[in-house]
């Protein structure tokens, strides 16, 4: 089935070792929940020696535990969930996992964007079938976190703040009522939520002042912030990951050098570091910089060698992806971008030799090029 998907969600995906999973797991569940809270976090972080299983279960995200353990008190509390954090930080992924590993079902989802309605969060109408019979539950269409409700699901929100107040507000109900009121119906007017159902919310920090959340949304949620990655061993680990499942995606047999990965993370330790400590917004980059951000350059810089190389990534072609990835303003961004490469790689590569001429080279190539 995953072979006719383009991206299978994770409840299809991992669908064996959440099987296997629900089969040895004798420990007491919240509600209708598919796994226990330990279960569920060791699907998402993965099993170590300790746990004793007689198969290996894959870390699926990387970060610290304590961010995992504290979603799945949450959501066991029938509190929401907001996770908080720079585009990039692995929130949606967090929450599909969640959902998937909770109730089999990560798909239930509303994208917060500023066209999104009341209508898009609660219940619509068929126009034929109101038509033809009047307006009933029959000819009513159920939004994702009504059906979450009715289920007993997890309802996932992407974007909160992106959405307008009006929008935000329609959830204080429902978050702290469990229940949504049918106004146009005479009987059955009322959707009760089922045990185990909650909202995972997803906001990004970078948009704060957009649609700011109302004091009393906010006390409904609890938070998890979700930091940047920092630590260079768990970047790596993620980036790694990534990439096999790309590989795998596409079949495509391309090795991938440890040492142009290391030029990848080293690379963007340094923009990182000079974003810090840039004095404006003009002397940064447009882009978060983040974990999700390397994984697009790497993986631009593996389709570019396979199709259009010679099926083997070099510096150079990492370094234009590099360049063409992160590049957003003209000349703001190539002004940086040419300032790193001839500030920092250049003599980084006089000194340290290795992949970091190559890569020097392709990316002052790429800047001509757009310049």
């Amino acid at each position: 089935m995953m072979s006719d998907l383009l991206r299978a969600p994770a409840e299809i995906k991992y669908a064996e070792e959440l099987d296997w999973l629900e089969s040895i797991d004798d420990n007491p569940k919240p509600f209708s929940w598919r796994l226990s809270p330990k279960m569920v976090r060791l699907f998402i972080l993965g099993s170590e020696r300790s746990d004793g299983l007689e198969r290996e279960i894959s870390q699926k995200w990387f970060g610290d535990r304590s961010f995992v353990e504290r979603s799945i008190v949450t959501l066991a509390s029938d509190r929401g969930l907001l996770l908080i954090g720079d585009p990039g930080t692995g929130k949606s992924w967090l929450a599909e996992l969640l959902s998937a590993a909770i109730c089999r079902n990560s798909t239930l989802v509303v994208q917060g964007t500023a066209g999104t309605t009341e209508d898009h969060i609660k219940y619509s109408w068929n126009v034929s079938m109101v038509i033809a019979k009047g307006q009933s539950r029959e000819s009513m269409i159920p939004s994702p976190i009504m059906t979450a409700m009715e289920t007993g699901a997890i309802g996932r929100f992407e974007e909160l703040t992106r959405s307008t107040s009006d929008v935000q507000d329609a959830l204080i109900s429902i978050l702290s009522e469990k229940y949504v009121s049918v106004p146009e119906l005479d009987s059955d007017s009322v959707v009760f939520a089922q045990p185990g159902f909650s909202i995972i919310a997803t906001a990004n920090s970078r948009d704060r002042g957009v649609n700011d959340l109302s004091s009393a949304l906010k006390r409904r949620f609890n938070f998890v912030r979700i930091p940047v990655m920092t630590n260079r061993k768990s970047e790596a680990e993620i980036v790694r990951f990534r990439t096999e499942e790309l590989l795998r995606r596409h079949q495509i047999e391309l090795d991938v050098p440890p040492t142009l990965l290391d030029v990848l993370l080293q690379s963007f330790a340094d923009l990182r570091a000079s974003a810090a400590a840039a004095g404006s917004d003009d002397e940064k980059l447009e882009s978060a910089l983040s974990t999700a951000e390397q994984i697009g350059v790497l993986e631009d810089a593996i389709l570019h060698s396979n199709f259009f190389g010679e099926r083997a990534l070099t510096a150079r072609t990492l370094a234009s992806s590099l360049v063409g990835s992160l590049a957003r303003r003209e000349p703001e961004d190539l002004a940086i971008l040419n300032k790193y490469l001839h500030g920092v790689v250049e003599p980084r590569g006089k000194e340290e030799g290795g992949s970091w001429p190559e890569f020097l080279e392709g990316g002052r190539d790429a800047i001509a090029t757009l310049s």
